[in-house]
């Protein structure tokens, strides 16, 4: 049931898909010219298409939130995933101001901002403008997450000067004060487009995160941001979602009719328009599965620990999935078949049977194939497989962050009782066993349990002060790596200035 909104938009907006990989020759501001002469339609449609690009596939947005924490590894297996030592320095806190995973991402969130921007000046309606705005606001948090400073334009600045910058203080009482402005003129649904209860999602997160974005090294937790935690959590609890019995419901290919708790997701049309969403099973897959991928991204065995056995967030059997090529949900782990339970083998005939044991660098010619946990969290969409664009619709905010957030700030302000309540009640959904007690070491677990592989582990790490911890395959960090480095191609900027340390 797809949004007809949306797919005139999205129709219109693969005009501008040159217009969302911009050039930096104006620091990261301005592209190809033409953005700011289409209709409003067409401008906002180029707003939601440029999301795409930095959070669409687990090799963006979601590599610097993941494959930076203790959730996923991409181990370097001879000659393949090597790429000039790239994913080693995500995962060991080794980056650098030319890392090019991080200058495109930075570029590509930026993007967002510019064409966003474009329709504020172009008479666009309120509802409109609203959205624009949200977009915006959306990429300018993960900005702000990343690198704790943001460029900014206000609609029909001269974009051949140099953007403005907020500092971390300046950009979370502007996104406070954004976001509050323009929940009364979002549509209430549905969740395929910018909505009320995903800009008051978008404002806890604000909220629950602004001590950490102020101050890295030592986040505070004003009472005050985490009773409007608790607030919007409650207003949001108005909008009728539930979770869904079956976890994976959330993410698969008719994610747009089973799932009852997402609240904010990116339409993706079966065959037609979308995303790179199928990098999130081919970046982990196996040559030899079904989809054929490119034997990638891994789980660390210490994070699978965390699962009981009985948690259906673990993973097993989907129907539509396991049926037609023997490849299960969640963590793979172990001998690998296809639909009919033959054993699968890797390249060189060995079994195809995933080992938990993992190294950053696999050198065993016969423990490269199979070396690490592989994840499906997306179940794979087999009736567009050919076309590279599934109908999973890709699933930036759900209710069950929610519940975990609003758990968190009653924690954090002498309410455990409360909080333990929440996490139970998620926990039955899933089939976890009941928690006798909560302290924040547990419920970080459980939002790791909760939200892997979703873009936010490197943002829970940070606000919970583990994120320069040592953990499997990495030792203990620099505190620089609390933020990225502004790219070297954004220094011509005079107002960006280059993070401490870097």
């Amino acid at each position: 049931m797809k949004n007809k909104y949306i797919i005139g938009l999205t129709m219109v907006a693969l005009s501008f898909a040159g217009c969302t990989k911009l050039n930096e020759d104006l620091n990261g501001q301005v592209g190809s010219a033409g953005v700011s002469g289409g209709n409003v339609s067409g401008l906002l449609g180029a707003s939601y298409a440029a999301m795409i690009g930095p959070y669409q596939a687990p090799w963006n947005w979601a590599a610097l939130q993941e494959v930076t924490s203790d959730e996923i590894i991409v181990p370097t297996r001879a000659g393949d995933w090597d790429d000039n030592g790239a994913w080693r320095s995500l995962h060991l806190h080794k980056w650098a101001p030319d890392h090019s995973r991080i200058s495109d991402v930075f570029r590509d969130l930026n993007s967002i901002s510019y064409v966003s921007t474009s329709v504020l000046g172009a008479n666009p309606t309120p509802s409109q403008a609203a959205q624009a705005r949200f977009l915006r606001a959306f990429a300018q948090f993960s900005i702000l997450d990343g690198w704790g400073q943001v460029p900014y334009r206000d609609a029909g600045e001269d974009v051949t000067k140099p953007s403005r910058v907020r500092n971390a203080a300046d950009e979370v009482a502007y996104l406070v004060n954004e976001l509050t402005a323009i929940i009364p003129d979002l549509p209430a649904g549905p969740a395929n487009i910018a909505n009320k209860n995903a800009a008051k999602t978008l404002l806890m997160k604000v909220y629950l995160n602004k001590g950490a974005f102020i101050n890295r090294n030592a986040p505070t937790f004003d009472a005050a941001d985490m009773a409007k935690v608790i607030t919007l959590a409650d207003e949001i609890a108005t909008g009728g979602y539930v979770l869904s019995a079956n976890y994976f419901d959330n993410f698969a290919p008719t994610n747009d009719v089973l799932s009852k708790e997402n609240i904010f997701t990116a339409q993706n049309i079966g065959g037609t328009s979308g995303s790179d969403l199928d990098g999130q099973w081919k970046c982990t897959t196996h040559y030899n599965q079904n989809p054929s991928g490119y034997n990638g991204f891994s789980s660390l065995s210490n994070f699978y620990a965390k699962f009981e056995a009985a948690d259906k967030r673990r993973g097993g059997s989907y129907a539509g999935q396991t049926n037609v090529s023997g490849l299960r949900v969640g963590f793979l782990v172990g001998q690998q078949v296809d639909q009919n339970g033959a054993a699968l083998k890797d390249r060189k005939g060995n079994p195809l049977a995933f080992t938990p044991e993992v190294s950053i660098i696999e050198r065993d010619p016969n423990h490269l194939e199979v070396a690490g946990i592989r994840v499906i969290k997306y179940p794979v969409d087999y009736a567009n497989s050919g076309s590279k664009k599934p109908d999973n619709d890709w699933v930036y905010f759900r209710y069950a962050d929610v519940l975990l957030m609003k758990a968190e700030a009653q924690l954090r302000t002498s309410l455990a009782p409360q909080a333990l309540t929440i996490v139970n009640s998620i926990r039955t959904v899933r089939g976890a066993s009941t928690l006798p007690s909560l302290t924040l070491d547990i419920l970080l677990d459980e939002r790791g349990r909760e939200l892997y592989w979703e873009s936010f582990r490197r943002q829970d790490l940070i606000r919970f002060g583990k994120f320069l911890a040592a953990w499997q395959e990495k030792p203990a960090s620099e505190a620089k790596y609390l933020l990225f480095p502004i790219p070297d191609n954004q220094l011509g900027n005079p107002n960006l200035i280059q993070n401490t340390g870097y």
